[in-house]
């Protein structure tokens, strides 16, 4: 593996070799979107210049070549995340369709029913919250809610007393997209365990900065969306425990997902086709297997590394302009900042920042929750991704303090 070089990989992305109003792009919103190298790009195209066809079925030459890069690609994502069983692995749209999915199906096996209850955090994203409130609404179960401390980590003695016979379920995220906060997963899942609950994590914003190893973990579901993790838009991943997988119901009915189909009943297909109802995104999942195998080449370790000292750098750099307020501050966190300056708004502070050429996130995250517990309406956010610089760490520094003389 050759040494790390943010420069090296930069070259690699078509889009970051372009100016914003005369400025050269300093892209800082990855936990939105991070960027899609060539290599990913190529294999998307690839697969429709070379191979386009409809997969499982056809008795075809492209139809079996089809199908078998789609197929690779889910040993690819089992790989990648050390699943016990490539079946394990569903494609979905992203990861709020993987956290639907999951609801759902728990709600039509009778898994949660009234009485019962379900356990979030304050620090989720809303696709991490309302599947879980659709779902109480459904089943007359208790949504119970994990305060967030002042610095933006778990009340974890709180969870410990929220636990009791009546969670079936704990989904939380595995990392903070709004304050960057590494969630202590591994004793949340063992709590759940003492209690008989299952554990969904939310790894939309882990999945592009930490090595992840569902095994290790012992989660019965995790999620995340190809567009996070260098690949498209519209395709993501639920792995599942086999067993668990294999008892709840299909939730989408269509093709693909049966066995026979008569007038009088349906029989379903075995995993992972029995929850990929209809033609699948097929070009998505190749392509995100080829940003998967990205990531893998530059090392996982790697890119946490220089994100950290990314994060590092700007943090304290940012502690040095007056009337800094930083949302977050925990001990473990990925590549994420989330601030305000004074009473600038963070809309005006961000409008500003895109004239200088900086792209940066404002607004709530969709974590309205956790904003009002900060008694805030948004913040600006910047998020790191492994190409991006040190230099543009500083020229982002900079055109936060040109920002923040032109609006005080």
């Amino acid at each position: 593996m050759p040494p790390f070089d943010p420069q090296r990989i930069r070259a690699d992305f078509p889009i970051l070799d372009q100016q914003i109003n005369g400025k050269p792009l300093v892209y800082l919103d990855n936990a939105a979107t991070s960027h899609t190298p060539q290599q990913v790009i190529d294999a998307s195209a690839a697969y429709y210049t070379k191979t386009n066809s409809n997969i499982h079925r056809g008795a075809h030459k492209l139809a079996r070549e089809a199908t078998l890069a789609h197929e690779a690609a889910r040993s690819t994502i089992s790989k990648h995340l050390n699943s016990k069983h490539e079946h394990e692995i569903i494609f979905t749209s992203g990861t709020t369709d993987g956290i639907n999915l999951v609801s759902n199906t728990l709600s039509l096996s009778g898994k949660i029913t009234a009485g019962d209850a379900v356990i979030i955090s304050g620090l989720e994203h809303h696709s991490n919250i309302v599947p879980w409130q659709m779902l109480c609404e459904r089943t007359g179960a208790e949504l119970k809610i994990i305060p967030v401390l002042e610095n933006g980590t778990l009340d974890i003695d709180h969870y410990h007393s929220l636990l009791d016979e009546r969670v079936k379920i704990v989904a939380v995220s595995h990392v903070s997209n709004a304050l960057g906060t590494i969630n202590p997963v591994h004793e949340i899942i063992h709590a759940a365990r003492e209690h008989g609950a299952l554990v969904l994590l939310d790894g939309a914003q882990a999945a592009p900065h930490l090595k992840i190893d569902v095994q290790e973990l012992d989660c019965d579901f995790y999620v995340f969306s190809g567009h996070k993790v260098y690949g498209p838009t519209g395709i993501g991943v639920l792995y599942g425990k086999e067993n668990i997988l294999t008892e709840l119901p299909p939730w989408r009915g269509g093709g693909e997902m049966i066995k026979e189909v008569t007038f009088k009943h349906t029989t379903y297909n075995d995993l992972p086709f029995k929850y990929e109802a209809g033609t699948p995104d097929i070009e998505g999942a190749i392509a995100l297997a080829a940003a998967i195998d990205y990531m893998n080449a530059i090392g996982m370790e790697n890119i946490a590394a220089h994100e950290h000292n990314l994060q590092q750098r700007a943090t304290k750099a940012l502690m040095e302009i007056e009337g800094i307020r930083i949302f977050g501050t925990a001990t473990e966190k990925a590549a994420v900042i989330s601030f305000l300056i004074g009473d600038i708004h963070h809309y005006d502070l961000g409008t500003l920042m895109d004239q200088m050429g900086v792209a940066l996130r404002t607004g709530h995250h969709c974590c309205q929750p956790l904003m009002a517990r900060f008694n805030i309406t948004g913040t600006a956010r910047a998020s790191f991704a492994a190409y991006n610089t040190n230099e543009e760490v500083d020229i982002f520094i900079e055109a936060i303090k040109k920002s923040a003389r032109m609006l005080s």
